[in-house]
Order: C-alpha cells, then structure tokens, then sequence
C-alpha cells in the first residue's frame, strides 16, 4: 500500500505553505530513521532527486561510535558519502509535526549510483526480487510491543533509568477500562500514524504493566517494514509530545515479561494466496511446508538477525510468551512459528522469535531467504510440535545468547548464498563489537552482588 502524498500534491502544498518541512531518511543497522529536514521549497525544486549523507552511518554502534573494522567505511577511506535517493513511493504526511512530509530513501554508492548492498532496505528488496522471480510476492505484517513510561525521555535520561514507573499499575491484557488510563497517548498514535498514511487497525493493552500492541494492515513485505520503521519512530516522536518515553528494548526489566515482534507471512502467486490447498487437512499448500520447513531449518541461523542485541535473548523465557523453542505448531503460542489461519485464506505462519528491539528489513529478509530457500530445495515439513513447547524433550532451542546467535549466522552458508559474504560479515562484525562492549562493562547486576559479599 503506497504512503499518502503524491510528488504533484507536495508542491501544492508546499506553495500554499501548507508543509513547509521534508524529512528525507533511511533506516540504519538498528532500523532507526537517520536523515536530514529539508526546506519544502528546496525539497521540491532539486533535493526529491537525491541528496547525501556520511556513510558512516551504516557503521556506527547504536551510541553512534565510529566502530573500526568495517570494510564499507572507515578512517582509512575517509568516511566519505553516500547518496540518498527518496523513493517517492514512501512520501507521507506526518500529522503531528507541523508542517511536515516525509520520504523514505535508498542508499546508493556515491561513484557507481548502485545500491549500498549494506544497507538494510537493499537488503530485503533483494530478498523480494528473488521471490518475484519465482513467481511469488512476499506478504508480511509486524505486531510491534512496546511499553510507555510516566516520564520523559530526559528525566529518565538524568536519573540513569532508574525508577522507572510504567504509565499504568497492573496488568491491562485486553482491559477497555485499563487501557483508557492511557488513551491520551494511544489515541494520538493511532491517528497519527493513519493520518500518516499507514493503515492502522487497532491497539490494545499487553500482558504487562504499562505495555501496549499497535498493529497495521498485512502488505507487501516492503511496505511492512518501511511502515514498522515510521511506526517505531512515530510512537517515540508522539509520546515525547505527551512528556512520556516508549521503549521498544526487548527486555527492559528482568521482572517484566519483554516486547515482542512477531512477524506473519504468506505468499502469494496471481493475486491468490499460495499458502492456501482447499484439500488439505488444514488448508496448508505443499509450497507453504516446503517454506516453514526452510524456516525450521534454518531458525538458528538467522535468530540474530531476529534478536540483534545482547539484551534480546533476556526475553526468552519460560512461561513469558516468548518462545525458546524454533517449532512449529497450529494456533500455539508457546511455539517459536505458529501457524494461524487454518483452513482460511488468511493461513499464514507467524514467527514469534524476534523482539520489538529488531530491525524490521534484515528480520524479514531473514525468514525470506530461509523460506525460499526450503522451497527450492523442496524441503519436507517436520511433524507438528503439539501442547507445551517451552518443555517439549528434544526440540530445536532458539540460541540462548547473541555470542551463539552470532556464531550460527557467521557459519550460514544459506544467508552467505542469499545475502552475500560481505553482507553477512558486516553484520556478524556488528554483533562482534556489541558482545565485546558488553564484556568490558561492569553491570549493576555484579555490583549488587559483589560488592560487599565477595
């Protein structure tokens, strides 16, 4: 589904001085929006071209360090640019802020005007042209969790994040009345974000204090993610307005039950889905085995890609709704892939691995690549996987830590075949540095533990 604003519709605008301001943006390696505000009038006379950034933003840690040892920036080459080209495709109005539009951009290389095989919308596009030559398109949703906070960004900031009062006292799952308390905020995320021309469906409270779900309507695959990205930043820009902070962290108290993603997906062929085999037991089409059974196979593989940082693998828990198993099972939500939809049009599998803390465009491409790759392979689907998962003797475990994660995905010949070698190295590079900042750090945790007593 494309975004709201035609090109024609942004020049008037802008003449009349309606918008006067467009963001122009791309996700990073964390899929957060990185980009410049332009002035409408130059916006619309030459910037919708394209425009320039430094390309050490496709190598920097989420504090923004200039990380050493990626092959695609560095000291050594200079940190020069890279182009940013608007896909035109993305321009949206973004309600609440004044006078606002915004576009998502591709990366290019700034000499060859090729796309930056890096970065993470190249990333998935690729993944869908591979699918299209097989006669598929990739249709995709996320359910985005998240939790909202008393306070603002900065007191939380200032007070080291400590004492932190979640915008509710008890737990509101599905509660009307519960999640009423917090409709100021919700309410302006919802129809914001629609005012922005992402069709949102609904909200509701989550099985946490404080915690909340926001859901938009099932797209292509790229559409998906470009809106999980303004979505993401939306919720942050609006509750920031409200003098509240959001986090999407996976894990933000061990006390807590974490922030989940899960991802559903179909393909379709023709306009019909091809998941769906009206005599089938269970309505699931050979193809749609053949994809689960890719994504079975090679789970443990792209879990890092599902679970990018060291706090992510905080939120596999028993008994939490996250799973830690990587099996299949019908309508079970203790299973790391559910299958929803039986016997529907609708069948799809929803893989509930990734936390809300993971970047949309590689945990796509991810399950994409290990789908495709069950299919061209034609491989058999394993039997269900029935009642509790978190205890079921002998299943395939989802990798306890990134240290693991990163090992698997280093040694994946599928993603280095789907991806390329120095797509899969820049990330495992990615993960590399993030486990060796947190190894040198002493935590809270052993200093409450060892101060006194050891």
């Amino acid at each position: 589904m494309p975004a709201n604003l035609t090109f024609d519709a942004l020049k008037k605008a802008v003449a009349e001085g309606e918008i006067d301001t467009v963001i122009a943006c791309f996700p990073d390696m964390q899929g957060r929006l990185m980009g410049k505000r332009f002035v409408g009038h130059h916006f619309v006379d030459s910037a919708w071209q394209e425009t320039h950034c430094c390309n050490y933003l496709l190598a920097v840690d989420v504090e923004m360090y200039t990380v050493p040892g990626y092959r695609t920036a560095s000291w050594e080459k200079g940190y020069g640019d890279y182009v940013m080209k608007p896909d035109m495709a993305t321009l949206r109005r973004i309600p609440w802020l004044p006078g606002t539009a915004m576009v998502l951009c591709d990366l290019l290389d700034h000499h060859t005007h090729e796309e930056v095989a890096v970065s993470p919308r190249a990333i998935l596009k690729r993944q869908i042209a591979r699918a299209r030559q097989l006669g598929f398109e990739p249709m995709m949703a996320t359910e985005l969790e998240f939790f909202l906070f008393e306070d603002s960004y900065d007191a939380l900031n200032d007070r080291g994040y400590r004492d932190l009062r979640p915008l509710g006292r008890h737990n509101i799952d599905y509660s009307i009345f519960g999640t009423t308390k917090e409709e100021s905020v919700m309410r302006a995320i919802r129809n914001g974000l629609w005012g922005a021309g992402i069709p949102i469906e609904n909200s509701k409270g989550e099985a946490e204090i404080g915690q909340e779900e926001i859901n938009a309507k099932y797209s292509d695959a790229l559409d998906t993610c470009d809106m999980h990205a303004v979505i993401k930043n939306g919720v942050k820009e609006i509750a920031f307005q409200h003098g509240r902070a959001a986090t999407f962290m996976a894990k933000y108290s061990h006390e807590r039950a974490g922030s989940s993603c899960h991802i559903h997906q179909s393909l379709w062929q023709s306009g019909q889905p091809a998941f769906r085999d009206e005599g089938d037991p269970h309505g699931m089409s050979d193809l749609m085995r053949h994809y689960v059974a890719g994504q079975l196979a090679h789970a443990r593989e792209i879990t890092a890609l599902l679970a990018p940082n060291i706090n992510s693998y905080k939120r596999f828990v028993i008994g939490m709704f996250a799973p830690t198993r990587a099996v299949w099972s019908f309508d079970n939500r203790t299973a790391g892939f559910r299958i929803c939809g039986e016997n529907t049009r609708a069948i799809r599998v929803e893989c509930r691995i990734g936390g809300a803390d993971l970047n949309p465009y590689l945990a796509c491409a991810g399950l994409l690549a290990a789908g495709l790759a069950g299919i061209e392979a034609k491989m058999e689907l394993e039997p269900e996987t029935r009642g509790d998962v978190y205890h079921a003797e002998g299943a395939r475990e989802i990798p306890k830590t990134l240290r693991e994660a990163t090992e698997l995905m280093d040694r994946s010949a599928m993603l280095r075949a789907a991806f390329g070698n120095d797509v899969v190295d820049h990330y495992v590079h990615a993960a590399h540095w993030e486990i060796r900042e947190f190894d040198r750090v002493v935590t809270d945790w052993e200093l409450r533990r060892g101060f006194e007593r050891l």
